[in-house]
């Protein structure tokens, strides 16, 4: 499995914040992109990849997969802009070298392993045959990470949990999946966040602006932001389970609305995104 050296990883500057409130991000076109494509940008800014350092380039990784009683499944929401706009601030705001695209794996395919980190969306209704599972547990067993996000309540937890325990079928899962403590460094590796972020969705944090409410009101057990971890015989976070929040809708809406812009993907979505990256890559 490719790493990405830790000399190239290393801040532009202290206490850094976006450059500006950008003007793209306007829900892309989704395209399910055949070999070699590229996803449509809808603005969001490009760049040309280095050619000398192959081996340094992260790649924003979406796992894709199936899901009971949805068709196509949700592990495409929010993309393109998503992975578009966290790969470009990341590359703005950091010295790692980000490839401009990303990509779009299933967990079965072999090059799976050449990437460290992958990133899976919704998956409260999640499905896996038994060959996803043992390449999952096999990926993350080897070195890989896997960030879950953007899943609300206690019937969607239950949800990711029945499979993911079939992930780890020789683990309690219930006990090893455990809570974070604000203290644990991937809150403060590279924004020092004072609080567990939770992000709703663009249209549900304008509907709850006068009350404050970043939750999403019709779904049970979803006022409580919660972000686990499991990790490995080592000791090695393999995998960060974000629940109660969608840091990707702050992604991937940035360029909709100044104030959500301001309010949750400059100062939640982004810097809890950038930790995590961060954390994954030098642990």
């Amino acid at each position: 499995m490719k790493r990405i050296s830790i000399v190239t990883i290393s801040l532009l500057a202290a206490g850094v914040v976006l450059a500006q409130f950008g003007g793209w991000g306007r829900r892309g076109h989704f395209d399910d992109d055949e070999p070699g494509g590229r996803p449509s940008r809808n603005g969001v800014p490009d760049w040309e990849v280095k050619k000398h350092m192959p081996d340094d380039l992260f790649t924003f990784v979406r796992v894709r997969y199936s899901s009971s009683g949805r068709r196509g499944g949700g592990w495409r929401t929010d993309y393109p802009d998503s992975d578009l706009n966290f790969s470009f601030r990341l590359q703005e705001l950091t010295s790692i070298e980000v490839h401009p695209d990303g990509k779009i794996l299933e967990l079965t395919d072999p090059e799976l392993f050449d990437y460290p980190f992958i990133y899976m969306i919704e998956p409260g209704s999640i499905w896996l045959s038994e060959d996803e599972r043992a390449a999952l547990r096999k990926y993350l067993e080897n070195g890989g990470f896997l960030m879950v996000d953007d899943f609300w309540g206690d019937r969607e937890w239950e949800g990711f949990m029945e499979e993911f325990r079939q992930v780890f079928p020789d683990r309690d899962m219930d006990r090893d999946l455990q809570e974070l403590p604000l203290e644990h460094p991937i809150f403060h590796c590279v924004f020092d966040l004072k609080e567990k972020p939770q992000v709703p969705a663009m249209q549900n944090a304008i509907r709850g602006r006068n009350q404050g409410i970043t939750w999403e009101l019709n779904k049970t057990g979803a006022r409580d932001v919660s972000y686990k971890a499991l990790f490995d015989k080592d000791g090695r976070m393999m995998c960060i389970v974000c629940h109660n929040t969608d840091l990707g809708d702050g992604w991937e809406r940035e360029g909709e609305d100044e104030w959500f812009f301001r309010e949750f993907s400059e100062k939640k979505s982004y810097p809890m995104g950038v930790n995590i990256v961060f954390y994954a890559l030098t642990h």
